[in-house]
């Protein structure tokens, strides 16, 4: 992309940690939504991989293979690098400059306020760092450094979003309008439940990733939760709250089969097996093209550094550019 090129687009940044390969909750909630804001929008999307090391600073060894796999997922689901700008967060310097400054404008009784912070703590049993407490400025930092206007998040996101607007705020009320408040864009597609009926984690073991085969896949499905309260396959079952249903309603295209499905689960007229056999199918039909592109993708691993390269490049004058405003404004550019 070229850099000096004008644009009247809005611009909207949004990324992945890279902690591995992507699952089907990362394509239904995010990625597919990407994907079709990459022409209305001018779009910086981010391999964040300084999140990572918030909560799995003692695994160096996974990061730069987890940034390929990332890559390739997004790339293999329709992300255009000709109409988009990838960029490596680590490769930046100024996403780590701002997010010191930006930490001088928040109290630590807000940031132990945001609700992630606590989820995270107790879902991962962890002995939280302070980078894991100031996680929410990097992330305003990743945002306002390339000043978006917006940024598309699940529902679970938006009190960093609501950080990142009040950090803007802040710095505006005491150093003269300079950034932008940027909009949430709230994807109108429900998350996916894991295969558990818990949120789909990658850290929980319950996610059905793109790369995997079909066999991964199926068997996956097979011991997928349902309804508990279901014991003979002539029971009543329930549709709400059971996550292949979920899948059925995110992945089958025939919308009155599927509804014809849940009626007769809901009569006890169908069983289990028949439901994720029928999930199975429809799931990796829809994940075959997906995975044949990211194959190929991944055959060609110098391709996608240099696809990464180049978008961070093309990032890196927008985010200097703008840190030296900033910078500016806060008396800290050298006098020497």
């Amino acid at each position: 992309m070229d850099s000096q090129k004008p644009t009247n687009k809005k611009r909207i940044l949004t990324g992945h940690r890279p902690t591995g390969p992507r699952h089907i909750g990362h394509l239904v909630g995010t990625i597919d939504n990407w994907v079709g804001l990459q022409d209305t929008y001018e779009c910086f999307f981010l391999i964040a991989d300084l999140h990572v090391l918030t909560t799995d600073y003692e695994h160096p060894g996974r990061i730069q293979n987890n940034i390929l796999e990332v890559l390739a997922d997004w790339l293999a689901a329709g992300i255009d690098p000709d109409r988009a700008t990838l960029v490596l967060q680590s490769a930046i310097p100024a996403h780590s400059q701002l997010s010191l400054l930006f930490n001088m404008l928040v109290t630590v009784s807000r940031m132990s306020r945001i609700p992630t912070y606590k989820e995270q703590v107790k879902e991962l049993h962890l002995q939280p760092s302070l980078g894991l407490l100031t996680y929410p400025t990097l992330q305003a930092a990743d945002i306002l450094i390339y000043k978006a206007n917006a940024v598309p998040v699940g529902e679970d996101q938006l009190p960093h979003i609501e950080l990142t607007r009040e950090v803007a705020r802040r710095f505006n009320q005491v150093y003269g309008p300079t950034l932008p408040e940027p909009d949430p864009l709230l994807s109108a597609i429900p998350r996916l439940p894991g295969t558990d009926n818990r949120t789909m984690h990658t850290s929980y073991g319950n996610a059905i990733f793109i790369r995997e085969t079909p066999e991964e896949t199926t068997q996956k499905v097979m011991n997928m939760y349902t309804d508990p309260t279901r014991i003979h396959l002539t029971d009543p079952g329930h549709v709400i709250g059971n996550p292949v249903f979920a899948y059925l309603d995110a992945f089958d295209p025939d919308r009155e089969g599927v509804a014809e499905l849940k009626e007769r689960y809901r009569l006890g007229k169908v069983g289990d097996v028949s439901v994720k056999r029928h999930l199975a199918e429809v799931l990796n039909q829809h994940l075959a093209p997906l995975r044949q592109r990211r194959r190929q993708i991944l055959a060609r691993p110098g391709e996608l550094r240099d696809l990464l390269r180049l978008g961070t490049e093309h990032a890196r004058p927008f985010a200097e550019a703008n840190l030296q405003e900033i910078q500016d404004k806060m008396g800290l550019n050298p006098v020497l």
